[in-house]
């Protein structure tokens, strides 16, 4: 109803969207101030606990970090550490008694397993009491022996004593590419060896061309007291990559480069 004008009354200024068909009726709830009040409060809480954490570490980039820059701590990588300086029969011997060291014998033992010298026995018999534990050399012998039998050796196109036809080149060697510590304890040791390799004759009469392959070797080590040495290995193939779309090089260029190029000595 209208009010009077010699009636006394007090008139209130509401802010928009605050009037309501309420307005006459006295004090009323008012919702949207309500929510704008709630709102703010929110805003200041979460702008406060952002400047309590501004200078805080954040543990999830810091885990980040650590997967960017550190390996894994089994894996392949430069250390600066130098490889032995001592070798026998051509084979390097003498690794510190830790994991780097063993991972180091474990690639050289792979080399020297994989090398032209085991086709022969004399050859065998050399590595073998160069690298293996004298425990587990006679069985190991006994091992390659009845592994590379005359029938071997003839399909991969050598005589009885592992000598290549003449006017050919017999190559087998090893190229390690990791190491991977699969089992570690003081006195023994597992290392896997992940490896390209090239096996075959190199000659214009060449029954079994070089090719490449891929293998990972096991090697089970133990602890003598002075140096790393095999006790057992194993061999699975792969995993191999796909092959490169290359020009295969002739039996001359194989033989050249198998002569002219010699191997590495592989240290952690």
């Amino acid at each position: 109803m209208p009010v009077s004008d010699d009636q006394p009354h007090t008139r209130t200024r509401l802010p928009v969207g605050e009037q309501s068909v309420y307005q006459s009726t006295g004090r009323q709830p008012r919702p949207l101030r309500t929510l704008l009040t709630v709102l703010l409060v929110v805003a200041l809480l979460v702008v406060a606990i952002s400047i309590a954490n501004r200078d805080k570490p954040d543990p999830g980039a810091a885990a980040s970090a650590d997967q960017v820059t550190a390996p894994p701590a089994s894996a392949t990588a430069p250390t600066g550490q130098l490889p032995v300086t001592t070798a026998s029969n051509g084979i390097g011997v003498g690794y510190p008694h830790t994991g780097q060291g063993a991972q180091s014998a474990a690639a050289n033992y792979a080399v020297a397993l994989g090398s032209a010298e085991m086709l022969r026995a004399e050859g065998r018999r050399t590595v073998l009491a160069t690298i293996a534990d004298a425990s587990s050399q006679a069985p190991l012998t006994a091992r390659l022996d009845a592994a590379f039998s005359k029938e071997m050796l003839a399909r991969l196109g050598l005589d009885d004593k592992g000598k290549a036809p003449k006017g050919t080149t017999f190559v087998s060697r090893t190229i390690p590419v990791g190491t991977k510590v699969t089992n570690s304890a003081d006195t023994a040791t597992v290392v896997e060896v992940w490896c390209t390799g090239l096996l075959g004759l190199a000659g214009a009469s060449s029954v079994l061309p070089v090719t490449e392959n891929w293998f990972t070797l096991t090697v089970t080590m133990r602890w003598t007291g002075a140096d790393w040495k095999l006790t057992d290995f194993a061999q699975r193939t792969g995993p191999a990559p796909l092959p490169g779309d290359q020009q295969a090089a002739t039996a001359e260029e194989i033989t050249g480069a198998v002569q002219d190029f010699g191997g590495f000595r592989y240290a952690r």
